[in-house]
């Protein structure tokens, strides 16, 4: 991506879910805060269904399908019940990530490496029904290697340990941890990935990301949700739209 094109921006809404599931209501309903998303400026919708069903349910990801003018990013681990229902419903797009009951949070990238020959496999039939598969992957460049080898798409680089590092107040990590993945993104693109980014940024942490010009798209979920019971949903993704643009110009 050139410098100054525009960045696009996936707003996850799965913490919407959360909330409803807390008190086992229908409401605040995913879908439409997903269309308030769209309505907002977000170029696409992501959501996780989870082996256990914690935020996003089956009827969500259903309804999603149904209702959404923007193409939407099914998170997923790679699990053969998984496949099925991204097979079934075909979306826009496939991100796998590792998952593990005990975390609160994805807690980093898939292993390609070590798991290159099942990953293949898994990802070939998702390629072959049209679905853009992308692999949500740490910087390592034998992650990144790992991923264009066995053919998918997109790689998502984890940029947890960066936000991470900035609230701790660890700048010199930070910096180190964005200059890794610029490097990463570099390599990525080299590589005929299309790069993506995502995993805890903030109005504070988004502008040195938006600004890594092999950058295609960012994804946010957390954050803005949070933000969202200050100031609203829409007034959120607008200045977090803001931030990436300004970072782009």
């Amino acid at each position: 991506m050139a410098s100054g094109e525009k960045l696009r921006l996936g707003v996850n809404i799965d913490h919407v879910a959360t909330v409803r599931n807390a008190r086992g209501s229908a409401y605040p309903d995913p879908l439409r805060a997903a269309k308030l998303a769209e309505a907002a400026g977000a170029d696409g919708i992501t959501a996780h269904l989870r082996e256990d069903r914690r935020h996003i349910s089956d009827a969500d990801i259903e309804r999603l399908v149904q209702g959404l003018e923007r193409p939407l990013n099914f998170e997923m681990a790679a699990t053969g019940e998984m496949q099925a229902i991204a097979l079934r419903h075909k979306p826009h797009a496939v991100c796998i990530v590792p998952e593990k009951r005990e975390e609160r949070t994805t807690e980093g990238g898939l292993d390609v490496a070590g798991d290159d020959n099942r990953l293949a496999d898994f990802i070939a039939p998702l390629s072959a029904a049209g679905c853009r598969v992308s692999l949500f992957i740490g910087h390592e460049p034998r992650q990144i290697e790992a991923a264009a080898r066995i053919g998918a798409a997109v790689v998502e680089l984890h940029t947890g340990a960066y936000c991470d590092f900035h609230a701790e107040g660890e700048t010199e990590k930070r910096d180190a941890e964005l200059e890794a993945l610029k490097a990463g993104a570099k390599l990525a693109q080299g590589l005929g990935l299309e790069v993506h980014a995502g995993h805890g940024l903030t109005f504070d942490t988004v502008a040195p990301i938006a600004a890594i010009p092999e950058l295609v798209e960012l994804n946010i979920g957390h954050f803005l949700i949070a933000e969202a019971i200050f100031d609203g949903l829409g007034p959120a993704i607008t200045r977090m739209r803001e931030l990436m643009d300004a970072a782009r110009a």
